[in-house]
């Protein structure tokens, strides 16, 4: 895939709209004349630049890589590439999950520009847990969206052809894979320059990581893992912030690490993301156990999504797999079928001890990393909020280094129930 690099100008407001004016279907969706069009910058994450624009019709969403990474500078350069990738995924899941991601609506690769539909009245799901908000559509709507993204591109739906077509399609997408591998398996453990934690209180606790062994061992396998096991095209970045919701719809958005990696590591962000916004919950507390109702539909919801998304995933496999692995014909008979079925749960129970690693993983780059989480960052008091952060990297530390100690997730919550008033000794 060429880019286009001699075309690429970063799009400012007067620009943007004259870009726009010039798309006739763009132009109708938006309405009215385009001196009236309101543009607002809303982009708050890590990388991209990001504009509503809305006219007297309709609105828009407008998605433009930067040719560095935005929360550092231009000292950190990084290829627009990206947005061609994200435009990728975002088909390929339009494609798989209907109707759990935003519509398309244009892409220019030489500009590394995607415009999609305006998400509207949903918010970022991240904001929402800050806010306590319980999202009764959640569960079922991201198990689909993994169990039917990551299923119909792996081996068991996928001939060996199809999966190594579409490795290649993604394999240019390495320099965001670097980002991860980098940033979560292996920063943290180290002195990195863009660490940071919540100081003074963690400084013993930042210093035990990078003094621990077994934990050493175990990031360094799963970093292995994420670099050397294409399973299926995973979205690469699926946490809260990545989520837009309301309590009637989710929508998943920012695919741009997509690549084919390991499917437990979609997966377990997912559960990580929701295991930090339990423990930060008491740190957001006015009165003690105010919170007590959402954090018990928050350890309801992390069983959830894996029972489901396991559910769902299992059915897709027994409904007629049709990829190369596990052929029909060397199971047949009733032998055959009881021996496959004990295959597939012995599958999942694979997945969930890499799903637990990986979770781990995420939850304690978020802590000691360079992009950290509202979740934590909201709680004010620094005190209040490393205890928080230090009951999070407890329990993560036992996912990682334990995984397989955890044979369900009744037993991820119910550990991290215990640790809900766990008062950690302090640098401070």
């Amino acid at each position: 895939m060429a880019q286009e690099q001699g075309d690429y100008r970063i799009l400012h407001e007067a620009a943007l709209r004259d870009y726009l004016a010039g798309l006739p279907d763009l132009k109708a969706l938006l309405g009215g004349e385009q001196a009236s069009w309101s543009i607002t910058e809303v982009g708050d994450g890590n990388l991209n630049l990001v504009f509503i624009v809305k006219g007297g019709r309709g609105g828009i969403a407008v998605k433009q890589a930067l040719p560095y990474v935005r929360l550092v500078g231009e000292s950190w350069p990084l290829p627009l590439s990206r947005a061609y990738y994200e435009y990728l995924a975002l088909s390929k899941q339009a494609q798989l999950a209907p109707g759990l991601v935003p519509a398309l609506l244009h892409h220019n690769e030489a500009l590394a520009l995607t415009v999609m539909e305006l998400l509207e009245p949903h918010i970022i799901m991240r904001k929402g847990l800050v806010a306590a908000t319980q999202y009764p559509r959640f569960v079922d709507d991201i198990s689909t969206f993994m169990a039917r993204t990551l299923f119909f591109t792996s081996d068991l739906a996928l001939s060996a052809a199809e999966k190594k077509q579409g490795i290649a399609a993604f394999a240019g997408n390495h320099a965001l894979c670097k980002i991860t591998e980098d940033l979560i398996f292996t920063d943290p453990y180290r002195i990195a320059e863009q660490n940071r934690w919540t100081a003074p209180y963690l400084d013993g606790l930042a210093a035990s990581l990078r003094d621990d062994m077994d934990l050493h061992v175990a990031i360094s396998r799963l970093k292995l893992q994420f670099m050397a096991s294409p399973e299926a095209l995973i979205h690469g970045d699926l946490h809260t912030g990545s989520i837009m919701v309301t309590e009637s719809q989710t929508r998943v958005i920012d695919p741009e690490f997509a690549f084919y990696g390991p499917m437990g590591f979609d997966v377990g962000a997912v559960l990580a993301n929701l295991l930090m916004a339990y423990f930060a919950a008491a740190g957001h507390e006015r009165s003690p156990g105010e919170r007590a109702a959402f954090e018990g539909w928050l350890l309801e919801t992390i069983e959830q999504v894996w029972s489901e998304f396991a559910r769902k995933f299992l059915d897709l496999w027994r409904a007629g797999a049709v990829g190369d692995a596990y052929p029909v014909s060397l199971f047949a008979g009733e032998r055959g079928a009881a021996r496959l079925e004990a295959e597939r749960q012995a599958y999942m129970q694979r997945l969930f001890t890499d799903t637990i690693g990986f979770a781990a993983a995420k939850t304690i780059r978020r802590i000691f990393g360079l992009a950290h989480n509202i979740d934590f960052e909201l709680i004010e008091d620094p005190r209040r909020r490393a205890v928080s952060e230090a009951r999070a990297v407890r329990l993560a530390r036992a996912m990682m280094v334990e995984a397989a100690a955890f044979r369900t997730i009744a037993e991820v919550t119910g550990a991290a129930r215990k640790l809900r008033d766990w008062m950690p000794e302090l640098s401070n």
